[in-house]
């Protein structure tokens, strides 16, 4: 008797608009494994949040360690959010530490990649690559961006402007290469537009429950192939074949059938008119790459090295970086208090927002390593020990938040980017210039 499947490729696919569906071979069963439960592991992101001109160091480090320490002054805002995140204080950043005068710049670019940079105002910059850029060159090809650069201030990388050092260290904390720093983007409506150009904020109701049903399973876009198919089929690989397209289904179910995710992007953000709008509109836009998973790796630089932006809605006339050279003068003092405490509310926002997205039944700031620091300690020694850092998030259960942990040794910085880097999924043993391990109490 005539085969009936004599004209059919023995691996063949299913077509449809846009969609291709591969078929078992017909005459084998499916490994069973195949239709084991899925386990949905949430991505990992990172999330880098740079200030400038350092910090008022008395009023930012903990009294007391470990899980019940006390909430310094500077910490407050955070104090809603103390189970998730960790103070860090003792580490140090050698590599910073400038040929002469001009900390702020190496300081700054050296904030992600702990590599010394080559004292130059031309075209001979030298630096390494940061932490952002590992991640993304080894994690960063499954979504639309691999990473993303964002600031509070612009300015081009060419010319001096630190005591002798390119603008290039100055104004960029995120370098894919020795030469090559990422430039960022400012602007909140330019950074929508770049992430979201397209998007239908007046969709309807209608339309909207339209796409969703055409978005609920790939096999819908070849159901005429399938059908078709099925007429050429015998009793036996009918049922082969019904099995294994109900496999797949119930997999999309188990994987993506879940009520749509919350990322619809909005309208784009109006032209800010004060800095703290533009602070919460960049803050916004960057949360919302990553609900919609548009990047997992995000750099902002919220200043310039040595910035000179004035906080005027504090009620403070002066700019931050003469305050940073405070002298010990109490007025200034409380200036910069005043600055820095409300760069802290600033990261509790971003942190909060993290905590409040959902992902399949998880929190996105679960899966996530959110750092905070700044280029050196005091503003006035200019100290690149001891810096002020917060890390934010679990990273999938790499770290164990709530906790002050206070190092003696000054371990380098370098230690604590082999430690997220290791938590993202990325080998790696060394990293910068004296990163030669990763920095231990991050897990109890």
């Amino acid at each position: 008797m005539k085969k009936i499947t004599e004209n059919i490729p023995r691996r063949t696919f299913l077509r449809g608009l846009g969609t291709l569906v591969a078929l078992p071979l017909l005459e084998s069963l499916l490994p069973r494994k195949a239709f084991a439960d899925p386990i949905f592991v949430p991505p990992k992101r990172f999330f880098a949040f740079y200030v400038p001109n350092g910090i008022r160091m008395d009023k930012w480090i903990p009294v007391n360690d470990g899980p019940d320490y006390s909430l310094s002054p500077m910490l407050q805002p955070l104090a809603s959010l103390k189970s998730d995140f960790l103070v860090l204080s003792g580490i140090a950043n050698k590599p910073g530490i400038p040929d002469g005068p001009g900390d702020h710049a190496a300081g700054t670019g050296s904030f992600l990649t702990a590599t010394h940079v080559y004292k130059t105002e031309g075209a001979s910059i030298q630096n390494g690559i940061s932490l952002d850029q590992v991640a993304a060159a080894n994690l960063g090809q499954t979504t639309k961006y691999a990473s993303l650069e964002v600031g509070g201030e612009g300015g081009a990388s060419v010319g001096g402007c630190d005591s002798g050092y390119s603008c290039a260290y100055v104004r960029n904390i995120a370098w894919n290469g020795p030469s090559s720093p990422l430039p960022k983007e400012v602007n909140p409506q330019e950074l929508w537009n770049r992430l979201f150009k397209g998007a239908d904020p007046g969709e309807t109701a209608e339309q909207k429950a339209k796409r969703l049903f055409y978005k609920q399973s790939i096999l819908d876009s070849v159901r005429d192939d399938a059908l078709a198919l099925q007429k050429k089929l015998g009793k036996t690989d009918n049922i082969k074949l019904d099995q294994y397209l109900t496999g797949i289904f119930e997999l999309e179910k188990k994987l993506y059938i879940q009520e749509e995710p919350s990322c619809a992007p909005g309208t784009i953000p109006k032209t800010p008119t004060n800095t703290q709008q533009h602070m919460q509109q960049l803050l916004d836009v960057m949360a919302l790459a990553f609900q919609c998973d548009m990047t997992r790796f995000v750099t902002f630089m919220w200043g310039n090295g040595g910035s000179e932006r004035v906080y005027d809605f504090l009620g403070i006339t002066d700019g931050h970086h003469y305050l940073s050279h405070h002298q010990g003068d109490p007025v200034k003092l409380d200036k910069l208090q005043a600055i820095g405490t409300w760069e802290v509310a600033q990261f509790a926002y971003f942190v909060q927002k993290l905590k409040d997205m959902d992902e399949l039944g998880n929190s996105v700031l679960d899966s996530s390593a959110l750092f905070f620091s700044s280029e050196i300690a005091d503003g006035n020694s200019h100290s690149h020990y001891n810096l002020p850092v917060l890390l934010a998030g679990k990273c999938g259960g790499a770290f164990s938040p709530g906790r002050h942990v206070a190092y003696q040794d000054a371990p380098p910085m370098g230690n604590l980017f082999i430690s997220i880097l290791q938590a993202l999924g990325v080998e790696i043993t060394t990293f910068g210039d004296d990163g030669a391990g990763p920095l231990p109490g991050l897990l109890v």
